[in-house]
């Protein structure tokens, strides 16, 4: 074993190698962004039509179909959906997990097109979409201020949601519901007969005079001026004196005449409520790659600092679902959980091992191999997430194998009274290949599952990665830095029964050889009664499969979880 002799030898190369490899760990530790479940991007595309005034049949007779019969020759389409409503046509495209979203929709935009000019000529063209999960928002915030309506979907729209839309990691911002301004010219009927006009000559009227266009340019040293001529109405008023024809005696015919000018507001069609009062709603959505942890802090900033410059105004941000807090909560329950396992391993390595300094050890070797598994999470793109997580969480029995199998040889070999150095590294030459071949069986039961396809690769991959990952640098750690340790500070020690931890020590072994004992007998017992113990190990191997088939054990995709 070369490198544990170059470990021994040159002590100043393993400490350099491992405090970049924590540093580094740390660093990317930092860099990593806290997310629910991995990245899942299902090869689905979504084709979406309106049909105004439409009914479901027609929907169906005169888009739907169509559009199906157009998509249905595209490549590796597992299963076609659609949905026939009143005024929309849906058709759901589920591709087999080895296509390419981003080509997939490609080619439906394409055949879309093609047939475009089949469709009823009402119909809106075809919107296209790739089912994505970040589509999703992480936040859903209700405002409220004791502004009129109007005014505060104004501001909303023209002031809060720009400067939102400003934050890094912001896709969008989708409002719902509020009162949005609206001019109502309501035209009399009877008068329009009286006048001899159409509502086509009043809205053709307002059309024409309420436009902005350019007009020119001023030339001068300074450089040049573009000049716009802005002839939209900016009051009521203006719409009431606005002529719409002249009758026989030039007399001018105003919008007056004909209709009632309004300034009211537009029929709500979504109403949203917080706290069971009337609110705008604001969706948060970010950006595929972004943290939405960090986003969600940095939209409560945000909305603090509104709150406080709009405070006269009553104006209150509330927010009733926020995904980043049960994220967080959920990701500090598994790293407490992890904290926890790693000071649990150490403690009952003090009870088998009768020495402080090499519970130390192994104390010491398990966060430095989690550390540096963050470097190959961070690079390869990895998320904090609950399966990486669970991952770390799982690995922390792996790796106190191999340093518990080390520091257990060196600890016999110090029994034989040889030097910490050499029994170092006379137990990592015996025994190296037996912990080879436990990592490497770890590895290669994890790394495969890594490289299938499929919802449950997208879910499983970076899981089985990080521990696979970890088994490997628990490896390199117990072949580097636990014999250095260990021919450094390792020695003999012997528990005096009479003191507090020597006596509790001593009453655990007692246990421990009890239960040897115990074992011992029921082995016995089990080879002289061989065809009893086959016949049991048997019935108990197929009343398994029965629990399931029986119904005492349900079976889902995923657990629903409680968020309180």
């Amino acid at each position: 074993m070369k490198i544990t002799r170059i470990s021994i030898k040159r002590p100043t190369l393993v400490v350099v190698v491992f405090a970049l490899l924590t540093f580094l760990g740390i660093f990317s530790f930092s860099r990593m962004s806290y997310e629910l479940l991995p990245k899942i991007s299902p090869p689905v595309v979504v084709i979406s039509t309106v049909y105004p005034g439409a009914s479901p049949t027609e929907v169906e007779s005169s888009v739907t179909k169509k559009i199906e019969d157009a998509v249905a020759s595209i490549e590796k389409i597992d299963k076609i959906k659609s949905q026939s409503l009143e005024n929309v046509s849906i058709v759901i495209l589920e591709m087999d997990y080895s296509a390419n979203a981003d080509l997939a929709i490609q080619d439906a935009q394409r055949k879309v097109n093609a047939i475009q000019k089949n469709l009823p000529k009402d119909c809106d063209p075809p919107s296209l979409q790739k089912f994505d999960m970040n589509d999703f928002p992480i936040m859903q915030i209700g405002v409220t201020s004791n502004l009129p309506e109007t005014e505060l979907y104004d501001l909303v729209k023209n002031r809060f949601k720009p400067e939102l839309n400003q934050i890094k990691g912001m896709a969008q911002v989708k409002m719902l519901g509020g009162t949005e301004r609206e001019i109502q010219i309501n035209i009399n009927s009877n008068k329009l007969e009286t006048y001899d006009l159409s509502i086509l000559n009043v809205t053709n009227a307002i059309q024409k005079a309420n436009l902005e266009f350019p007009t020119g340019k001023i030339k001068d040293e300074a450089g040049q001026t573009s000049i716009r001529l802005s002839g939209k109405f900016i009051s009521t008023d203006q719409i009431n004196d606005l002529v719409v024809k002249y009758d026989k005696n030039d007399t001018p015919i105003r919008i007056k005449d004909v209709a009632e000018v309004t300034d009211a507001q537009k029929e709500a069609d979504v109403f949203v409520r917080a706290d069971g009062k009337n609110s705008i709603g604001l969706l948060i959505l970010k950006q595929s790659d972004a943290n939405a942890v960090e986003l969600s802090k940095s939209i409560r900033e945000k909305l603090t600092q509104l709150e406080e410059q709009y405070k006269p105004q009553q104006l209150h941000f509330n927010i009733p679902k926020d995904t980043s807090i049960f994220t967080m909560d959920a990701a500090h329950s598994v790293l407490e959980d992890l904290l926890l396992a790693v000071l649990l391993v150490a403690f009952v390595m003090l009870f088998f091992l009768h020495s402080v300094r090499n519970s130390a050890i192994v104390l010491f070797a398990i966060p430095t191999s989690l550390i540096s598994t963050f470097i190959v999470m961070y690079l390869s793109g990895f998320t904090l997430n609950l399966l990486t997580l669970l991952g770390l969480s799982l690995v922390i029995g792996i790796l106190v194998d191999d340093a518990i199998v080390v520091i257990e040889n060196i600890h016999r070999h110090l029994e034989m009274d040889k030097s910490a150095v050499r029994a170092s590294y006379d137990a990592i030459r015996e025994i190296g290949l037996t912990v080879s071949s436990i990592t490497l069986v770890i590895v290669v039961v994890f790394v495969p599952v890594a490289m299938t396809t499929g919802l449950v690769s997208d879910l499983l991959r970076e899981f089985s990665i990080t521990v696979a990952i970890a088994t490997l640098c628990s490896l390199f750690v117990s072949f580097t830095l636990v014999p250095l340790l260990s021919s450094r500070f390792s020695k003999l020690e012997r528990l005096n029964p009479n003191k507090p931890i020597g006596m509790f020590v001593h009453k655990f072994e007692s246990g421990i050889d009890h239960f040897s004992s115990f074992m011992q007998h029921t082995l016995s017992w089990a080879f002289r009664h061989k065809i009893i113990t086959l016949f049991s190990v048997l019935l108990l191997f197929f009343s398994s499969f029965l629990l399931v088939a029986k119904g005492f054990i349900g079976s889902e995709f995923m657990n629903a979880g409680d968020r309180g």
